[in-house]
């Protein structure tokens, strides 16, 4: 599938098409980018988006061929901008122009009893202010695996779904044991959306070879971390303070700390610009490359500060290259010498619920 795509303000003139290799067959009714658009980055932790330029720069995306979003109920009105984005793209380009775009929102509760009324009047919440009658993937996360509950909200949504107010479930940062619990419950899980870059390969451990015999997909957040995967950092003392000035920033900082230190890390950014001069691309570009070449990755999710900061032509890069035997070499090279962040942290998710 080749995705043509058409001007905001000009439906009939073409502006770019993205290779064939930048689309997934997810189910037989999804056909998504591989590079998500993330909308953490408009929650509210990263500055004020101004919906006037917001949703402009969302049709861009589009236009581009980036037809693919990943937000939550928490993303302040990350499911409220989907909602005019829907609405503006019927009124310029019909209804039929919706068949283009999908959405993915999550479910972040608090633990407690999950009725059917509930729960439903949750799910009922985000299609609302998304305005859509089904959701296209809904993302299941839960703070504290004490509350057995989960499984009942699970079995609540697995209803709605045969209802038609959802089409898929999938599961945000579940550990590997508790995703086994899940199946064996004989609830049909799609994907499981987990933290997954060259700093934090703890998916390969238990999580993707449990996937990949359970036919189960990756979404993968964190992948640039937070932007520290770039030319930016490179060559550049250790940042701190006031220098790491958005949420993503502190948290990654974090996870290089644990992963090796800031030495370590210019490292790895140097071998990373050798192989992203060898192939025209950016550092971002590599770590995004990496990712989707692992396996049972369905696709990495890359933030997008809307209307303030786009890296749309960049993220077009990531699919003119491969990297080769020789690239993977050096960047493991780097990597063997850091600390392992599964020994420390644990499986995929337990950052959250220590």
């Amino acid at each position: 599938m080749t995705i043509r795509a058409v001007n905001y303000n000009c439906p009939n003139l073409l502006t770019m098409t993205l290779p064939e290799s930048s689309r997934l067959q997810l189910t037989p009714d999804l056909n998504i980018c591989r590079i998500l658009n993330g909308l953490w980055q408009i929650s509210g932790a990263h500055g004020r988006i101004d919906p006037k330029k917001a949703i402009p720069s969302m049709f861009d995306y589009l236009d581009a061929g980036f037809t693919t979003w990943d937000l939550a109920d928490h993303y302040g009105p990350a499911e409220d901008f989907i909602g005019e984005f829907r609405r503006q793209l019927v009124a310029i380009r019909g209804e039929e122009a919706l068949a283009n775009i999908q959405a993915f929102t999550k479910w972040v509760p608090r633990p407690g009893r999950m009725t059917r009324q509930w729960v439903e009047k949750n799910i009922d919440r985000s299609r609302q202010r998304m305005g859509m009658d089904c959701l296209d993937l809904l993302q299941f996360h839960w703070w504290d695996y004490r509350d057995r509950n989960y499984l009942d909200a699970l079995k609540q949504m697995a209803q709605l779904q045969r209802s038609g107010k959802i089409k898929h479930l999938a599961l945000t940062n579940f550990d590997t044991e508790h995703l086994k619990i899940i199946i064996d419950a004989d609830i049909n899980i799609l994907s499981n959306q987990v933290q997954y870059s060259l700093i934090d390969r703890r998916p390969q451990v238990n999580m993707a070879p449990f996937c990949q015999d359970h036919d189960i997909k990756l979404f993968t957040y964190g992948t640039v971390c937070g932007g520290l995967l770039s030319e930016k950092y490179l060559g550049q003392p250790e940042p701190g303070g006031a220098e790491l000035s958005t949420a993503s920033l502190r948290k990654y900082k974090n996870m290089i700390n644990g992963w090796g230190g800031w030495s370590l890390f210019q490292e790895l950014l140097t071998v990373l610009q050798d192989i992203a001069t060898r192939h025209n691309v950016s550092i971002p570009n590599v770590a995004v490359r990496y990712i989707l070449d692992q396996p049972a990755v369905a696709g990495v999710i890359v933030g997008a500060r809307l209307g303030i900061s786009e890296h749309i032509d960049d993220n077009a890069r990531v699919f003119t290259m491969t990297l080769d035997a020789k690239d993977k070499e050096k960047i493991e090279a780097v990597l063997v010498k850091s600390y392992d962040l599964y020994q420390i942290i644990g499986d995929c998710g337990d950052e959250y619920r220590r």
